[in-house]
């Protein structure tokens, strides 16, 4: 039989044809190049079987352009079953790989699954065309299943829940593999122009240019002494091997830096292909960028992928550039990549190519988790475990970044692995109390009223609430030169108002450096939900904080006398009359309470420790209740597509709403509205959080439309004050 008439792809270009046995030998050769050396055979024999279903005479038909419909893919799966029946899991492994490399991995499904059903045991009862043909021309390799099945169980002691866990993610491995190299083929055979270049880094370069950063800081004062000393702690400890460094440092100490060069530096020692630096939100990437950029310059190339942005309308950089960061977001086959939390582990959750295609290349990398408190804590096992086995399992190295840490050593061991390696980069903690620049007094219940009455006696202060429409009632009770900012607003407006902030800010000190005699016009307040916790670079003279997690209440601290140029300087926490019982009700809020009682200090390392114990020890169904061995029993009938729509690590009862706000953003909407297809990352920039109630009242009064695309628009600007956020009535409905 001739092989040339099986056709994988077609160049519609130059008409040039792929055969189905080249495109299949070319796939597993990525795919054993791809895989870490535990998996290579593994994954040569995937690559070959992944489209076996195209030797079935009905898809010759259709390449050659009968409209016909060819489902292939589970053909590779049953040929799997039969060639790799012992042990069982091997087979089963690539099965669940092979069925879904066009469609997204699939549930297991059950054995009374009839073959309409789109489970992995639905679609393998179904009936196929001879595709035999494959035997005489794939040669596929001896596998050892024993070594293999010693692999799968390693570290799993004997528990079926740690073996599903630990499957379910060889598995989204394994098929990132697959998708990322039958993409890689296809286009490379398919291609009609030249593909994009790589992006580039020179790691030793960057780390000299880190470390003339470094060097150039004067230790004079006290505080600078000790910032030294303690990045000179870490850098002396990070040079002993480990999975997971913990790097625990105040605010103000140069956390940031300190763990590129950690990172920088673990890359070049081991050999590592890449750094990813993974930050909570959105908005701190942008900042964050900007100082490595400035600090690398063309030393390297960022790659950032965030939902929010767009290489599309990035300014800066050549064409090429552009073009090579767009097609290395697709698969993060970049040297050093800026994410987010949400990005980072939904990818690793997913079941389709677009978000898996990225798992391997998070394999031999430096991993930084920015923030690392923040992780979920519905969601924590999951988190941990993705930690845990990336960095044992993919050779990975973790560093865990934050000024409030966690007892993760403690976390990983109950909800991970037992014996991930980790070390504390910080083992001295004496410095920490050099880096309190402000002192946190709880005042109790207070009203509004008397909250903003204490607040207009300073300077400059920022008042933290937890709710967006508590932050919109004290700014609209509010007098004098105010500020406010939360999600409720465009991402837009925020970028404007913070910069407005900053200028305001520096201006008041320039004028009055000893904040000696500030006129009540000049004083200053903002206005803000816990978005402006995070990474936000603001330095006001006093912060009020409403009661919540103790995390939070030290974050915005960092808020407060930044610099540190005052001796005093405080933060306030309250609880809002007109909030009372719903703090009550918060179980964050609570253990602060606590807390706040028991220490004069609760910046204290101590207390930071009891929180996380109480938070994280005595709530342990609550971090473990999503991971993937609650789902399920058996290795059969994991349910991989089930579980990634539900793996959602920002509430999905906030909904985003676009607001045209400019010449580009209308002409955006415009297209929309005409051609039923929506830039969801183009628009970003303008789109605000609305609860989905509040969507639908926007709706019913008319003042937001989808116009068909799912993307919501505020289609009346009488409902948004670009200095309040989203209206849910039109002004002229108030009443006076």
């Amino acid at each position: 039989m001739d092989v040339n008439r099986y056709i994988a792809h077609r160049n519609e270009t130059s008409g040039a044809v792929q055969t189905v046995k080249e495109h299949c030998e070319n796939t597993a050769e990525l795919c054993r190049d791809f895989s870490i050396p535990e998996l290579k055979d593994f994954m040569y024999a995937v690559g070959l079987l992944h489209d076996v279903g195209k030797f079935q005479d009905s898809f010759v038909k259709r390449i050659n352009g009968a409209n016909i419909k060819v489902e292939h893919s589970i053909c590779g799966a049953l040929a799997a079953k039969e060639k790799y029946a012992v042990p069982p899991p091997m087979a089963l492994m690539m099965e669940y790989c092979i069925s879904g490399h066009h469609s997204g991995i699939p549930d297991g499904g059950f054995p009374n699954d009839d073959m309409d059903k789109s489970t992995l045991c639905g679609r393998l009862k179904r009936e196929y065309e001879d595709y035999s043909e494959y035997k005489d021309e794939l040669a596929l390799p001896e596998l050892n299943g024993f070594e293999w099945m010693t692999y799968l169980f390693r570290d799993c002691d004997n528990r079926m829940e740690k073996v599903i866990d630990k499957f379910a993610f060889l598995t989204r491995y394994v098929f990132s593999c697959l998708v990322d190299a039958d993409s890689i083929d296809t286009a490379d055979f398919c291609k009609e122009r030249e593909l994009p270049r790589k992006l580039n880094a020179d790691f030793s370069a960057c780390l000299q240019k880190v470390d003339d950063r470094l060097n150039a800081f004067v230790c004079k004062t006290e505080l600078q002494r000790a910032r030294a000393a303690l990045q000179n702690q870490a850098f002396q400890n990070m040079n002993q091997d480990s999975e997971i460094y913990l790097l625990n440092m105040p605010t103000g100490s140069g956390k940031t830096l300190a763990s590129v060069k950690i990172a920088l530096e673990r890359a070049l020692a081991k050999e590592k292909k890449r750094i990813i630096y993974v930050i909570p939100y959105n908005s701190i990437i942008e900042q964050t960028a900007e100082v490595f950029e400035g600090l690398f310059g063309d030393s390297l190339e960022i790659l950032r992928h965030q939902s929010t942005f767009s290489y599309e309308e990035e300014e800066n950089g050549s064409e090429d550039y552009r073009e090579a960061a767009k097609t290395a977001a697709e698969n993060w086959d970049a040297p050093f990549i800026i994410t987010t939390a949400v990005q980072f582990f939904e990818s690793i959750y997913a079941n389709k190519r677009g978000k898996l295609r990225k798992l391997h290349n998070m394999a031999d990398s430096i991993l930084i988790f920015d923030e690392a408190h923040l992780m979920p804590q519905d969601y924590l096992q999951p988190c941990l475990q993705a930690v845990a086995y990336i960095t044992r399992y993919l050779h990975s190295e973790a560093v865990f970044l934050t000024a409030t840490m966690p007892d993760f050593e403690k976390l990983m061991k109950e909800y991970a692995l037992p014996d991930s390696k980790i070390v504390k980069l910080i083992k001295d903690t004496s410095l920490f109390t050099k880096f309190q620049k402000c002192g946190y007094r709880y005042i109790g219940e207070i009203s509004s009223s008397e909250l903003l009455a204490k607040c207009c006696a300073y300077p400059s202060s920022l008042i933290i609430v937890n709710k967006k429409a508590t932050a919109r009632e004290l700014y609209q009770e509010c007098g004098g030169k105010k500020y406010h900012l939360s999600t409720y607003m465009t991402s837009y407006d925020r970028k404007r108002i913070l910069k407005e902030i900053r200028k305001e800010l520096k201006q008041l000190e320039a004028d009055y450096p000893e904040y000696q005699n500030v006129p009540e016009d000049r004083r200053i307040t903002i206005i803000s939900t816990s978005l402006i916790e995070a990474g936000v670079d603001l330095d006001v003279y006093t912060v009020f904080r409403e009661r919540s997690g103790l995390d939070s209440i030290l974050q915005a601290g960092g808020r407060c006398n930044r610099e540190g140029k005052r001796q005093e300087a405080d933060v306030f926490i309250f609880d809002l009359a007109e909030e009372t019982r719903q703090a009550a009700s918060n179980e964050k809020a609570s253990l602060t309470k606590g807390l706040l009682k028991n220490y004069e200090d609760i910046s204290d390392v101590r207390c930071i420790e009891e929180y996380y114990s109480r938070l994280y020890f005595m709530r342990a169904e609550d971090i473990q209740k999503n991971s993937m061995h609650q789902l399920c029993s058996d290795l059969d009938s994991i349910p991989f597509k089930e579980y990634a729509e539900k793996f959602e690590l920002i509430d999905s009862r906030q909904v985003s709403l676009v607001v045209p706000q400019d010449a580009q953003s209308e002409k955006l909407v415009e297209v929309m509205k005409y051609s039923k297809v929506g830039n969801v990352r183009k628009l970003q920039n303008y789109t605000c959080s609305v609860r989905q109630k509040e969507l639908e009242d926007l709706i019913r009064q008319h003042a937001a439309d989808d116009y068909g695309t799912g993307i919501y628009c505020l289609t009346n600007m009488d409902y948004y004050d670009e200095c309040k956020g989203v209206l849910f009535e039109a002004p002229d409905y108030f009443l006076s």
